[in-house]
């Protein structure tokens, strides 16, 4: 299922001006507008907030403004300049999102993050990483997603409380809104307004031939691309620096076994390439061109800088299921989007000399498989508290310097959150006589405890008090528990003396 983003720069020349003046620019109180020449005509391209806010509207002759807003602060805009920026901005999309990645003049990016998005979390947590960390850099941004670019665009433009459009919620989402969500052009828009038709449901479902015969095929067009019955392919930006190799076939390819193959040869070409370079890669894109203008895109992510075509080359066939082919491949690419610096180390001499055994091959093959999200291994931090004593770590990170107390044994599993247990047992220091943990009543045989952790005080007031009496317990049948009580049996200010379960051992 495709899932397309449509980034959406509202106020891209502007913003891009503030960021180039630094501590120059004007303050966000003084309005400030970028003009622009269409034939003899100079008028406003775009607005700052305060601007905005007297009146003064994109469109607007440039005289008219300076007469709406005394004081007014004009600057020509930088046109050219913003299309560079706006390419730019591609490529770091690209980069850290999505294969496919697209400027959209004058105000936007399209990124197909098609199988993409759960590298950032989910399609959620994407749209907010994008639009963060824009804000962060001084940009304002919005973003949606939907199966179709039409509908993403339609949608953050001009209806800002649904940036998720689901598969087949594209009706719901973009009917009630104007025509002008259509990209269609002003005259066409004018004119359909003259006919009685305001929003896009109007057109949406009419017969067809007398909307071309009366308005042309532009409307027709936008409509099916917004729905998804006509593709709208994507350019993806490329970066000239970016070392690729590719292939374009006489006659269309689509096997998986031939697929795998020209993967293979490609990826022994781009070592070649990444070597006389003296690089290594850690993300790959391949990227295939149907005979139908639609790119199928794989990205395949490595845990250190490598150029060994055999791995790489296994790595791709493993994703060769994933594409869809359609009526046939006509070209394939290959790009390292991310590379650095890899230089030839020779290996081991001395025959008491034993090389450190390389996982990285292992880690590459599980996180291109099951998301490099899920990869990771735990690591210790100090902490008295058992869920802030650990953290997730990259698999190839270097060991912390920390470590676990070895005076209490820690259990195997820690839960997520510690879950509530009703016990019997007597205040204040002794063990559970049994306990019933999920509806199941265990019998306590052997206990050991209790080990008193305190609340971190500094962190926050709640704690200043908060103790917890942990206890090693093992049931009937063997199986051992980590238990707490909260509270020291005493004290009510130390916590509600109610008991949980807070790990497993083995």
């Amino acid at each position: 299922m495709r899932r397309v983003v449509s980034l959406y720069l509202p106020n891209w020349p502007v913003d891009r001006l503030v960021r180039r003046l630094g501590e120059a620019a004007p303050p966000p109180d003084v309005p400030l507008v970028l003009i622009g020449r269409a034939g003899r005509r100079r008028s406003v391209l775009a607005a700052n907030r305060a601007a905005l806010a007297q009146g003064v509207r994109p469109g607007m002759a440039a005289t008219q403004a300076q007469a709406l807003v005394p004081g007014l602060d004009v600057r020509d805009a930088d046109q050219a300049g913003d299309a560079e920026a706006l390419d730019r901005l591609a490529l770091w999309a690209l980069r850290l999102y999505a294969p496919i990645s697209q400027p959209d003049p004058p105000d936007g990016l399209a990124v197909d993050v098609t199988g993409a998005s759960h590298l950032k979390g989910g399609e959620a947590a994407l749209l907010d990483d994008m639009i963060s960390r824009l804000r962060d850099a001084g940009i304002a941004a919005d973003a949606a997603i939907g199966p179709t670019y039409g509908a993403a665009h339609a949608v953050v433009r001009f209806r800002r409380d649904h940036r998720i459009i689901p598969a087949d919620g594209v009706d719901a989402a973009i009917g009630d809104l104007p025509l002008a969500a259509l990209r269609l052009p002003e005259d066409l828009i004018a004119n359909l307004r003259r006919m009685g038709f305001d929003r896009i449901a109007d057109v949406a479902h009419r017969p067809r031939a007398p909307l071309v015969l009366r308005f042309g095929p532009d409307l027709g067009r936008r409509i099916d691309q917004a729905y998804g019955r006509l593709g709208e392919p994507l350019v993806p930006v490329e970066a000239p620096e970016t070392p690729k190799v590719e292939r374009v076939f006489a006659e269309p390819i689509g096997a998986p076994e031939t697929l795998t193959r020209y993967a293979g040869l490609l990826a022994t070409a781009l070592c070649e390439v990444l070597e006389t370079r003296a690089l290594g890669v850690r993300r790959v894109d391949w990227l295939c061109h149907r005979v139908d203008n639609r790119i199928e895109a794989v990205r395949i992510g490595l845990a250190r800088p490598m150029r060994d075509a055999a791995r790489l080359s296994r790595l791709l066939a493993d994703r060769v299921e994933k594409l869809d082919p359609g009526f046939g491949i006509e070209r394939m690419v290959l790009a390292a989007v991310s590379a650095e610096p890899l230089h030839w180390r020779p290996g081991a001499s001395g025959l008491a000399e034993k090389a450190a055994p390389d996982l990285s091959e292992l880690v590459d093959v599980l996180s291109n498989r099951i998301g490099a999200e899920r990869l990771y291994r735990l690591t210790p931090v100090e902490s008295d508290v058992p869920e802030r004593s650990v953290r997730k770590a990259s698999p190839l990170a270097a060991s912390s310097q920390a470590d676990w107390t070895p005076d209490w044994p820690r259990p195997a599993r820690l839960l997520r959150r510690p879950e509530p247990v009703q016990t019997m047992t007597l205040l204040p220091d002794n063990p559970p006589t049994h306990f019933t943990w999920r509806g199941v009543r265990r019998r306590v045989v052997r206990a050991d405890g209790p080990e008193r952790i305190f609340g971190e005080w500094r962190r926050r007031d709640a704690e200043v008090w908060a103790v917890r009496d942990y206890f090693q317990v093992e049931d009937e049948s063997g199986r051992r528990f980590w238990l707490f009580r909260a509270g020291d049996g005493e004290d009510a200010r130390t916590g509600a003396q109610a008991w949980f379960i807070h790990g497993l051992f083995g």
